[in-house]
C-alpha cells in the first residue's frame, strides 16, 4: 500500500503498545478467572464487554487513519493539479 520511502519508524512503539494491550487483557482475564466472589455469568459479561471495547477502539483508530490517508491523497492531487496549472501558465507566458 505504501512505498518504501514512506516506511514508518514507529514499529517498535507499536509492538510495545501491542504487547502492553495483550498483557493487560491477560491480567484482566486472570483476575476474572481467579475472583471467587463473582459469578460465572458476570465474569462472562465483563469479558465480552472488554473484548467489544477493544474491537470498537481498533475500528475507531482504523477509520480515523483511513480518513487521514484519504485527506492526504486529496491534498497531493490538488498540489499536482496546481503545479500543472503553473507549468502550463509559465509555458504559455514564454510562448507569447
Amino acid at each position: 500500500m505504501f512505498g518504501s520511502h514512506t516506511k514508518n519508524d514507529n514499529t517498535l512503539i507499536m509492538l510495545v503498545n501491542l504487547a502492553g494491550a495483550f498483557i493487560a487483557l491477560g491480567m484482566l482475564a486472570l483476575s476474572l478467572y481467579l475472583s471467587p466472589d463473582v459469578p460465572l455469568s458476570t465474569k462472562g459479561f465483563w469479558a465480552i464487554a472488554v473484548l467489544m471495547l477493544c474491537v470498537s477502539l481498533i475500528n475507531f483508530v482504523k477509520y480515523r487513519f483511513d480518513e487521514r490517508i484519504a485527506a492526504d491523497r486529496i491534498e497531493r492531487i490538488e498540489q499536482a493539479r496546481n503545479e500543472k496549472l503553473l507549468e502550463d501558465y509559465v509555458a504559455n507566458d514564454k510562448a507569447a
